[in-house]
This record gives structure tokens, C-alpha cells and sequence, in this order.
């Protein structure tokens, strides 16, 4: 996919800032293990009585600074390119988590609506199987009412309320949250009544 994509050369941007990176260090150590050395063959040749003059100790000096000022330069430069390539995968990353979670909450609805018309098929029954469909559509105005209309949701709601019992009651139990779907049929008899 074209996130994959764009992941995939972000990653190898960044494999490629952080070698920079490496490589910008690696530098910095042997400029450290320069000014070192000659540190060490100045004194080596002092002992012998050899001395060389301050030019040379502020031209080495000079050039060690600019390079020093260059590596830093660098170093803070792919430093802020890393952070802009993090950014950049992290704002992908909690997008692709987005899109996986609106494809989830996609699918749960259509569950969802798809339970509701099993319901709605077992109450009121099949539309296609049913011809006189339309004969049924003032029950079923009756039972959806509170879904079009917050009067009828408070008024609904008001005679179920009149019910409540407290949880401990011996005959007191929940409102189910949806339909109340009837049993299988207990009998042969009662069978052939069913359709």
C-alpha cells in the first residue's frame, strides 16, 4: 500500500541519517585522537630540545576549530533530520491506527445493523416473503416510535419506569437493552402456529 511505501523510504532515510550520524562521530573521535597525537609528539619532541613555532600551534589550532565547528554544524543538522523523520513516521503510524479503528467501528455498525434486521425480519417478519408488508406498518411505527421521536422515548420510557424494581427483589429483573426475542416453540402443536 502507499503507507507501506511511504514508511519504507521514511525508514530508509532515517537508516541513512543515522549512518551520517556515525559517520559524524567517527570524525569527531579522530579529530579528538588528532590533537592527542600531536600533543603527544610536542612533548616527545621537546624533550629532544626540539621546539616548533607558535604559528604552527595556532594554524593546527585554527584548522581543529573550524573542523570542530563543521562536525557540530552536521551533528545538529541530522540530529533535527531524525527528528523530522520521527515526527513524520509517528504522525503516520497514529493515522494508519485511525484508519484500523474506523474500519473496526465500520464493521461493529454493520454487525450491528445486521442483528437489528434479524430481529426486525424474526418480529414483523420478511418484507419479501411477506406481501402484505405495508398491513404491518403501523405496528411497526408503534414499536420504532421512540427512535423518531423524544416525546415518545420519554413517555415510553416513563411507563417502563413504573416497573423498576430494586435489584435484590425476588421478582424484579433489568429492562433488556433491545428486543425481547420469543422462545423456540415448546411443542409440535404450538410448532405448526409458528411459522
Amino acid at each position: 500500500s502507499k503507507e507501506q511505501e511511504l514508511k519504507a523510504a521514511a525508514d530508509s532515510v532515517l537508516s541513512e541519517v543515522r549512518k551520517k550520524q556515525a559517520d559524524t562521530k567517527r570524525m569527531v573521535d579522530i579529530l579528538r585522537s588528532l590533537e592527542k597525537l600531536r600533543k603527544l609528539r610536542k612533548e616527545a619532541a621537546a624533550r629532544k630540545g626540539v621546539c616548533p613555532p607558535p604559528s604552527a600551534d595556532e594554524a593546527f589550532e585554527s584548522q581543529v576549530e573550524s573542523l570542530r565547528k563543521l562536525l557540530k554544524n552536521r551533528t545538529e543538522l541530522y540530529e533535527a533530520e531524525e527528528r523530522a523523520l520521527r515526527v513524520m513516521l509517528e504522525g503516520e503510524q497514529e493515522e494508519e491506527r485511525k484508519r484500523e479503528m474506523e474500519k473496526k467501528q465500520k464493521k461493529e455498525r454493520e454487525k450491528l445493523l445486521q442483528q437489528k434486521r434479524e430481529i426486525d425480519s424474526k418480529l414483523f417478519g420478511e418484507p419479501d416473503e411477506f406481501p402484505l408488508v405495508h398491513l404491518l406498518q403501523p405496528f411497526r411505527d408503534y414499536y420504532l416510535q421512540a427512535e423518531h421521536s423524544v416525546a415518545a422515548l420519554i413517555q415510553i420510557r416513563h411507563e417502563w419506569d413504573q416497573y423498576l424494581v430494586p435489584a435484590d427483589h425476588p421478582e424484579g429483573s433489568c429492562i433488556p437493552p433491545g428486543w425481547v426475542l420469543p422462545s423456540l416453540p415448546s411443542s409440535d402443536t404450538w410448532a405448526t402456529a409458528v411459522r
